[in-house]
């Protein structure tokens, strides 16, 4: 059964079809014929994201810059890289130019989120080594800052807790690959099970 496309996903077609008609491949607009077609998926799936690469950095619209900054910045030990006046400023760990950007552009006084919305749903940042996050943990805990959750993932062990903004903040840190957990035939088995917290505070 060929099937109309909607408007909306010409953008979306429109390469596939030049490239079906440049390389003489069949292409109907059956969702079957177009995305099952051997040759199609091997000129599409060819291509691999090199494997250096990472996110670079995190950009968010925050209420209220100062306030964003006592939880990034004071709490949390990010050093600030650059400002920009009272509405933007840069931070990073180890001297990088900016992992972190706050700016209140379109955002100053604005309410959060709402949280059944689309969007962010956390950020994630990974410390080196288990005792980095257990001195964050007792970090959060001497300034009375909550948690929203913890778990062991089985390649990582995470601490959840929301910035002022209530946006999510994930705080983590790797095992090592050879600890992480895999099935019988090699495939990732990530997990979310009980992290013991006190343990955790007592390591060094």
């Amino acid at each position: 059964m060929n099937w109309p496309l909607p408007p909306f996903s010409l953008p979306i077609y429109l390469p596939i079809l030049v490239l079906s008609s440049l390389f003489l491949i069949p292409c109907t607009f059956s969702p079957s014929s177009l995305f099952l077609n051997p040759n199609l998926l091997a000129l599409f799936m060819a291509y691999r994201i090199p494997t250096d690469t990472h996110i670079g950095h995190i950009h968010l619209k925050v209420a209220d810059l100062e306030r964003a900054l006592s939880f990034y910045h004071d709490l949390l030990g990010f050093e600030i890289t650059q400002r920009y006046g009272d509405q933007a400023v840069f931070l990073s760990a180890g001297g990088y130019h900016h992992h972190i950007g706050l700016n209140t552009w379109y955002s100053k006084g604005a309410p959060a989120a709402p949280l059944r919305s689309a969007g962010l749903f956390h950020t994630a940042i990974v410390y080196p080594e288990r005792k980095d996050l257990a001195a964050v943990l007792r970090r959060l805990n001497e300034a009375g800052y909550p948690l929203t959750g913890a778990a062991d993932h089985g390649v990582s062990e995470a601490l959840y807790l929301n910035d002022p903004d209530n946006n999510g903040v994930e705080l983590y840190w790797d095992r090592p690959n050879e600890q992480w957990p895999l099935d019988e035939k090699g495939n990732l088995m990530m997990v979310t099970e009980h992290l013991d917290l006190e343990a955790l505070s007592l390591e060094m």
